[in-house]
């Protein structure tokens, strides 16, 4: 009798526990203490201005151009935001595994990343450059043939080289690796995006950079599941962060000369 009483309060407590969850979250999902959905937005925080960690102020917070966006965009719709930092080649695989809700990091939105995911509209267009040591003259893509150009694996800047006739190409995970690797001289040079190249030449005064044309694709957006619903309540606050004129109050944050970036590269 004792064996039953005890399984029988068991069952009565577990039910009471339930049912307090239950009530707690009655959406189901990730939500906040206030009863706000949370949305998980993937990054990969080595690629300032977009998003970096502040290390500045011991916080270890992940800050950036594609941040305050995301924040904006999340608190306009009345969500919460939660910001995971992966290796760029993770992020695709972190939203088909929906481990994410989105991914925000300077992402190109190619042909071959739409077979998997689907993206928002373009929000800022940036383009690639060639940083290397100074006085190595190298300048044009056409200077690559037979040197080694790091790149982040994964990223556009990754299929631009390969297309650069002659050049060996080395992928790296990280855009802080990458320059590791050029001033140690295991790369004759890299590929990476303007915006970003300025951040970390301004601090290292022996690098400089060349601007290369824009071939193909080109533009940064937001990255989703296939078929997810999100990408049409992103798009009409992108369009209006446009209009409105906080997207251009955004860029001069974080790409002017003074930018957090450039001080934090």
């Amino acid at each position: 009798m004792k064996h039953i009483r005890f399984l029988l309060t068991a069952f009565l407590s577990a039910l009471l526990t339930i049912f307090a969850v239950t009530a707690c979250n009655p959406g189901g999902g990730n939500n906040t203490s206030s009863g706000a959905q949370t949305l998980t937005m993937a990054t990969s925080a080595d690629y300032p201005p977009y998003e970096f960690v502040d290390s500045s102020s011991g916080s270890q917070e992940i800050i950036g151009f594609d941040v305050d966006i995301a924040k904006y965009i999340t608190e306009q719709l009345g969500y919460g935001l939660t910001i995971n930092n992966i290796d760029f080649n993770g992020l695709i695989p972190a939203l088909q595994s929906k481990r994410a809700d989105f991914v925000m990091a300077g992402m190109t939105p190619t042909e071959e990343r739409k077979q998997n995911v689907d993206f928002s509209d373009i929000y800022f267009e940036a383009k690639n450059t060639i940083v290397s040591k100074k006085d190595s003259n190298l300048t044009t893509a056409a200077d690559l043939n037979g040197k080694q150009v790091g790149v982040q694996l994964g990223s556009i800047q990754e299929g631009v080289a390969k297309k650069i006739q002659g050049a060996n190409v080395k992928p790296l995970n990280r855009i802080s690796e990458m320059v590791q690797e050029l001033k140690a001289g295991r790369v004759d040079a890299l590929i990476m995006e303007d915006t970003v190249a300025k951040g970390f030449v301004a601090n290292n005064p022996d690098l400089a950079f060349n601007t290369l044309p824009n071939e193909g694709e080109a533009g940064s957006a937001i990255a989703f599941p296939k078929g997810s619903e999100l990408v049409d309540k992103f798009n009409p606050i992108l369009a209006e962060m446009k209009s409105s004129g906080k997207m251009e109050e955004l860029v001069n944050k974080w790409f002017g000369e003074e930018s957090p970036a450039s001080k934090a590269s």
